[in-house]
């Protein structure tokens, strides 16, 4: 029998976190209460380039930073604010990763729900 698609999904611990695995491209976002991290993994990788872009379609934003990481099959991409990704991920059908001629389309089907609980999240302080 096939597996279920796994959807998005919200855990407020350790750090606020919203993965989701259904489609080719894993996506996950983490917040520390300090630094925001998305991290995209592909099992074909990703290419190197300048600058790496996320277009959510149909609604926008078009986003582009030259601060970007790769390791591996993952990309990632960290800032203290992410106001138009986390934006972008909850009001549109899909969010089309973008480096150099690359293009690689998540599906945000479901997404909103978790995206809204992932903004009301307050991680726990670090233990020491």
């Amino acid at each position: 029998l096939p597996l279920p698609a796994r959807a998005w999904e919200f855990s407020p611990s350790p750090v606020c976190r919203v993965s989701d695995a259904s489609s080719p491209t894993v996506v996950e976002m983490t917040f520390d209460g300090q630094l925001y991290t998305l991290t995209l993994t592909h099992p074909d990788g990703w290419p190197a380039a300048d600058v790496f872009s996320i277009q959510f379609a149909p609604r926008g934003p078009f986003i582009s930073t030259s601060r970007h990481q790769i390791s591996g099959a993952t990309l990632s991409v960290s800032d203290v604010g992410f106001g138009n990704v986390l934006t972008g991920l909850e009001i549109n059908e899909a969010a089309i990763a973008i480096l150099g001629p690359l293009q690689r389309v998540v599906d945000l089907s479901g997404a909103a729900p978790a995206i809204r609980a992932f903004r009301e999240c307050d991680p726990a302080p670090p233990l020491s």
